[in-house]
């Protein structure tokens, strides 16, 4: 349930209203606008009187029923686009970027030869995985906390904010200096963690998990946007299907569905979608034209000796053939950041 408050109302009757209906045992999200102000109501709002609280608050112009159960991410809510910023990056609507970098961090020398050549091609953000979720259990799991030590070393080293994947909520002290903090298909149903990024306010990328409907995907962003945190990047990463040929198959319509759905900010990730190198390039080109906001494209200097997912990934060459491809084309788009 949502209420449009009437224009040039101040903070204090904001404050009033919402302390007025938080006393009832109900949660709210504030949405504040160019024109208007929402207030949404987070709970069970089967019982509550519309009508009344319309009539009875004359700073409310008027209320509306949010049928869908993701309320805080819902466009409804917030009808103007959020824009998550990272440090000087900002993602979101009017902006592609391109994040960049190794599945794996594999060592300081490798993790800085890669994040200086994606810089320098025009990637905006480094990925690098520390701790790696891995099907089976003999499989180079990540340097961990080495690893994320590395990662701070490239930032310093090229000013690149970092994105990296926590696996739960006990790793959060260890992502204190990570400037986005990804949380991996495998935990998108991670319920706890996800309420854990949530209080932490820091910048979260949220990957589809293979099998999930779009509309558990929004509600596992509501998980974290209902802790305070709408600082919430969507990435679409390929799901499950019959299909064999391809690791996943990119579901290219959810970019379009979810913006039509919510105000947060949508990415791509080809290499995870094809699991094909020769399929990065064309994915990404098509993530630009659907209206994605980004992609998210791994990387190595020698991509046949990577110590994982070697198979998608991009060598540097390959890399910066395929930027100044995107940076043509988002100009073209009118879409800044790259």
């Amino acid at each position: 349930m949502v209420f449009v408050l009437k224009q040039n109302v101040s903070p204090e009757q904001i404050n009033l209203f919402v302390e007025k209906i938080e006393a009832e045992g109900y949660s709210t999200f504030i949405s504040t606008g160019t024109e208007h102000t929402v207030v949404c109501l987070i709970g069970n709002t089967a019982k509550i009187d519309l009508d009344f609280i319309v009539q009875t608050n004359e700073i409310v112009e008027y209320g509306k029923r949010v049928t869908e159960p993701y309320k805080a991410v819902n466009r409804t809510v917030h009808p103007e686009d959020t824009l998550v910023k990272v440090g000087n990056i900002t993602l979101g609507e009017g902006f592609f970027q391109v994040i960049s970098g190794p599945c794996s961090v594999e060592s300081e020398e490798q993790i800085v030869q890669i994040a200086k050549a994606v810089k320098e091609s025009g990637a905006t953000l480094l990925r690098g995985g520390a701790f790696k979720p891995r099907t089976s259990p003999y499989a180079f799991q990540g340097l961990q906390e080495t690893g994320i030590k590395f990662l701070l070393t490239a930032k310093q080293e090229t000013g690149l904010p970092i994105v990296t994947e926590i696996m739960n909520q006990t790793q959060l002290p260890l992502f204190e200096d990570v400037d986005v903090i990804q949380i991996g298909a495998r935990n998108m149903q991670n319920f706890d963690l996800l309420k854990e990024v949530g209080r932490s306010k820091k910048p979260v990328l949220l990957k589809r998990g293979l099998c999930n409907t779009i509309e558990e995907f929004l509600m596992s962003a509501e998980y974290i946007m209902s802790e305070g945190n709408s600082q919430i990047i969507l990435c679409e990463r390929g799901i499950r299907t019959y299909e064999t040929m391809t690791r996943n198959t990119l579901d290219i319509s959810a970019v379009p569905l979810l913006k039509q759905k919510s105000h947060l900010p949508v990415i791509i990730d080809p290499s995870h979608a094809a699991g094909i190198r020769s399929l990065v390039a064309p994915l990404s080109k098509a993530a630009l034209a659907v209206g994605a906001d980004g992609v998210m494209i791994e990387t190595h200097y020698n991509p046949s000796k990577a110590l994982s997912d070697g198979a998608q990934t991009l060598d540097l060459e390959q890399f910066a053939s395929l930027m100044k491809d995107l940076k043509k084309r988002a100009a073209f788009e009118g879409k800044a950041g790259i």
